[in-house]
């Protein structure tokens, strides 16, 4: 208990403010901000002296010096004085005598419920669950003594006539146990009794699915904890150890099966967990047994009918990704046919903030190269421009029908011996006006590397005010937060050169290619997806956008949401229409009835498949579930799988699960029985480059067949079909001589993942007619082949800005996802480990000459592949040290051969020591 003085007692009494707690044998006096902790030995070392309304606490230190403070009310202060001649009377022999007594009997009454807890687990063969021990250690009663305390009172001969009696040694050993780490003690309990259950359970574990389980496998079966997560590899047999679950906890009697719901993402997936559970209730003897299988939508529908009387509609294109698309565009459509402001800010974006800006100071992914290396940006009107910031500046200016010249040599002459012919960045003809961008951060200052660059500023000022022409400036910071462009607007307003934004204005057929409709489209229909389901008003996002670090391109994320706002309330006001409501909205009323107590969940064992996939309003539904005692969540996934987010999914729901949660067990499963220990190598180390993936250590139990990775290489995109043709022609020939094996049914089988649908026309036309006799060959985007697996897997697509695609992961999702994956290129990367391990053999990788993929490079670097010809034989290029991507290549021109980079026009360079 803490004791203080009332507020009109400091006041009256004047006393400073002060606070005083009794710990132990000790009182603790704070006076203002200084501690002072003493120990209470005597009368005299607290002494509490009743005054009219209000009572004196006098301490004295062991130093000599006397703390005096005032204004306790007298009923507080009556029962501090009790409390003293408590731990007073505790110091005496009896007093201490009857403080044991007391202190041993509430110790051994709560180390019986312990034990009796941990004998119920060992005993029933049960998981002791987090629940149990929580309200065991709730229940744990509070000792008025200190450990060290504790510990002297157990020891002290003045109390106790016989330290070596078996009384009291029974006594000291209850103290001991008093004393362990008791969740560490269950934990033990729980290891032991898991592996105990591999024996027990042994004719279960072989006969519950085709194979026997794993040890993994069934030690995640055993953990009957109120939350599980498992961590499954690709290949690790993760749907089984669900459907084993199920059927042990009913086998065990554990669960009843009308008390079990097995969630999945779409209808074909819960149909297979159903046939699955089935099939392994058949093998068991359990063929009666049923355990229902539901899609989220079925399931949060049910929920608000029996909740409310009332089955809300989910419109059909709510739901189909495509359906929605067509939707949206509907929406967008008519937004810009009935506001003139909605279209121009709409293609303002799409035109001039299509893209993000790199972070102050950071290298950027260059258009192409000048002829003397310098990278450079193409903006709409076709020019060249040396940054990102001032291809935004030069693109508004065209957007809004502004003449400009980039880089127009200055009206004076300005070469000297040190300085060349100053080129400001823009003029304005119209205006007489000149432009510098400079790039400063909100400080005012460049980044780090650029040298002398103060010194340049202030010689280009200085040339304006010798001169007297007219210059307006704006910086990088200005650019990021919104201020630049208004700045301009209304410079060049002062010089009556006025804004005439228009998004049908001619395009350069030199110039840029501005953000696609459909893109634009697709972001937002994600955007709005993520925006639901965290439960994220505009106004929640505005308040993210001004929490933003000042490097960051804020303003681009500020026209996103102007233009989000509209298209937000149109969908809204669709479903309205319809008297319907989306996926997002479902899952979290389902969510809400359950969390405000007016729908009570059925179930005590919740399984979700797949949860690498779960945005977070499916995550909330799933807690809302088992948020009642005595309920259990299952959810197994692999967050390295995680390629969904496109349709809500967020993959800090896996890896975040324990906060999601407030607690569980995360589990793994890293035994996979499909591809080969060398291919498992590869793409673990490939995935876990970002640090933000859970660490497994993947381990195969599959045999290598011939090599694992190999990657050909083609001069022209025409090409890439008879490379294919050829591959999957040499594989026939292997596959009739015998020289490797055939796979199940007699035959091997063959994916062509494309990252797009148009990766398609890489399948050959007669490939059915050429190689059918030994293989199967089915075409499929990377995002469709997740849940399958075949002999061999070939990627097409293999190339430069098409896989990777640059435009997977748009920074203003940051604003609708709380907390985002920041790692470059994550959900990118995630999809091509997707691709990487639906093998069971091999995976051959198609790219261009002068075009390889990143993530080829980084498979090539790691030494994990070499590019060779589809012949097998080896390439020798010499890569262009300025674009980093394209090769020298043999050429001819007007003054005979030469060698420049395969890049070109892209790229000028030439080796030779000098770029020209």
């Amino acid at each position: 208990m803490e004791w203080r003085p009332s507020g009109w007692g400091q006041r009256v009494t004047r006393s400073p403010n002060w606070r005083l707690r009794l710990d132990g044998e000790h009182v603790e006096l704070m006076i203002g901000d200084r501690p002072y902790r003493e120990h209470v030995d005597d009368d005299h070392r607290l002494q509490v002296t009743p005054g009219l309304f209000w009572s004196r606490v006098v301490l004295q230190t062991e130093g000599g010096d006397t703390l005096s403070v005032n204004g306790l009310p007298n009923g507080q202060a009556s029962r501090l004085a009790a409390a003293v001649q408590h731990v007073l009377f505790a110091r005496t022999t009896r007093g201490r005598t009857a403080l044991f007594e007391a202190l041993l009997e509430q110790i051994q009454a709560w180390l019986a419920e312990a034990d009796a807890l941990t004998d119920r687990g060992a005993t029933g063969r049960r998981w002791i669950s987090h629940e149990q021990q929580q309200a065991l250690l709730a229940d744990r009663p509070t000792l008025p003594l200190q450990p060290d305390e504790l510990e002297r009172l157990f020891l002290d001969e003045n109390v106790h006539e016989d330290l070596h009696s078996p009384s009291h040694r029974a006594a000291l050993d209850a103290l001991h146990d008093w004393q362990l780490d008791w969740p560490a003690v269950w934990a033990d309990a729980n290891a032991t009794m898991a592996t105990r259950e591999l024996a027990l359970a042994k004719e279960f574990l072989d006969r519950v699915e085709s194979k026997p389980l794993t040890e993994e496998q069934a030690r995640a079966v055993f953990c009957f904890d109120n939350r599980v997560q498992v961590v499954a590899a690709a290949g690790s047999g993760k749907t089984s150890t669900l459907v084993a679950k199920a059927a042990y906890a009913i086998d065990r009697g554990f669960v009843d099966p009308e008390r079990i719901v097995m969630l999945a993402f779409n209808k074909d997936a819960a149909k297979e967990l159903e046939e699955r559970a089935q099939r392994s209730f058949d093998r068991l003897g359990m063929g009666n047994t049923v355990v229902e299988a539901r899609t989220f939508h079925a399931l949060g529908l049910a929920i608000i009918a029996k909740a409310t009387g009332r089955k809300p509609d989910i419109p059909d294109w709510t739901i189909d990704a495509t359906l929605g698309f067509n939707k949206l565009a509907e929406l967008v459509d008519d937004l810009k046919d009935r506001s003139t402001h909605f279209r121009t800010q709409w293609d303002m974006f799409r035109l001039v903030f299509g893209r993000d800006l790199p972070p102050f100071g950071a290298e950027m992914d260059a258009d192409g190269y000048d002829r003397d290396g310098s990278p450079y940006i193409r903006t709409l009107q076709g020019e060249r421009v040396k940054s990102l910031e001032e291809c935004v500046i030069a693109d508004w200016l065209f957007y809004n029908g502004v003449t400009y010249d980039y880089e127009r040599r200055y009206e004076f002459d300005t070469t000297t011996d040190t300085h060349r012919q100053y080129r400001p960045d823009f003029y304005y003809p119209d205006a007489g006006l000149y432009h510098e961008h400079f790039a400063l951060d909100a400080d005012g200052q460049p980044p780090e590397h650029f040298s002398n660059y103060a010194e340049g500023m202030h010689w280009k000022r200085q040339q304006h005010v010798a001169r007297g022409t007219a210059l307006v400036e704006t910086t990088s910071f200005g650019l990021r937060s919104g201020h630049a462009l208004l700045d301009l607007a209304e410079k060049l307003g002062e010089s009556d050169v006025e804004l005439d934004p228009n998004p049908d204005r001619e395009l350069s057929d030199q110039g840029a290619k501005p953000m696609p409709d459909a893109d634009l489209i697709g972001l937002m229909r994600t955007f709005i997806a993520h925006a639901k389901s965290n439960c994220l008003t505009l106004d929640d996002m505005a308040a993210r956008l001004r929490q933003m670090p000042e490097d960051q391109f804020k303003e681009r994320h500020r026209r996103f949401l102007e233009i989000a706002g509209p298209v937000f309330q149109a969908w809204d006001n669709a479903l309205a229409d319809e008297h319907g409501i989306d996926f997002e909205d479902m899952l979290n009323m389902a969510a809400g009835l359950l969390e405000q107590g007016h729908y009570e969940s059925p179930y005590e064992l919740v399984m979700a498949d797949e949860f690498q996939d779960a945005s977070r309003a499916r995550a909330r539904l799933c807690r809302a579930l088992v948020s009642q005692p005595g309920r259990h969540l299952f959810a197994v996934g692999d967050d390295w799988q995680s390629i969904n987010r496109f349709a809500g999914a967020d993959v800090s729901v896996m890896t975040g699960f324990r906060e999601w949660m407030g607690h569980g067990q995360v589990l793994k499963l890293e035994q996979t029985f499909r591809c080969p220990q060398a291919l498992c190598d590869v793409s673990s180390r490939f995935i876990s480059r970002n640090p933000a993936q859970i660490t497994k250590e993947v381990r195969s139990a599959a045999p290598a067949m011939g090599p694992v990775l190999q990657a050909f290489q083609m001069t022209r995109r025409e090409e890439v079909q008879d490379g294919v043709r050829q591959y999957l022609a040499k594989l026939h020939q292997q596959l009739l001589s015998g020289a490797v094996p055939q796979g199940r049914n007699g035959r091997v089988t063959v994916f062509v993942l494309g990252r797009y649908r148009a990766d398609r026309g890489a399948v050959p036309l007669d490939c059915k007619t050429a190689v059918g006799s030994t293989m199967d060959v089915e075409f499929l985007t990377v995002h469709r082949s997740k849940g399958r697996e075949a002999d061999y897997v070939i990627l097409p697509g293999m190339i430069n800005r098409s896989f990777p695609s640059l435009r997977a992961d748009d920074p203003v999702l940051s604003l609708a996802m709380p907390d985002g994956d920041t790692y470059p290129l994550s959900e990118e990367r995630r999809l091509f480990y997707v691709a990487l391990t639906r093998a069971r053999r091999s995976v051959a990788m198609f790219t261009l000459q002068g075009k390889h993929s990143p993530f080829l490079d980084e498979l090539v670097r790691d030494g994990a592949v070499e590019v060779t010809a589809i012949s097998g034989a080896a390439i020798h290029e010499e890569r262009c040290p300025v674009c980093k991507v394209g090769v020298f290549v043999d050429r001819n021109g007007p003054h005979g051969a030469f060698r420049s980079c395969s890049s070109y026009p892209l790229c000028h360079n030439k080796p030779g020591g000098r770029r020209r």
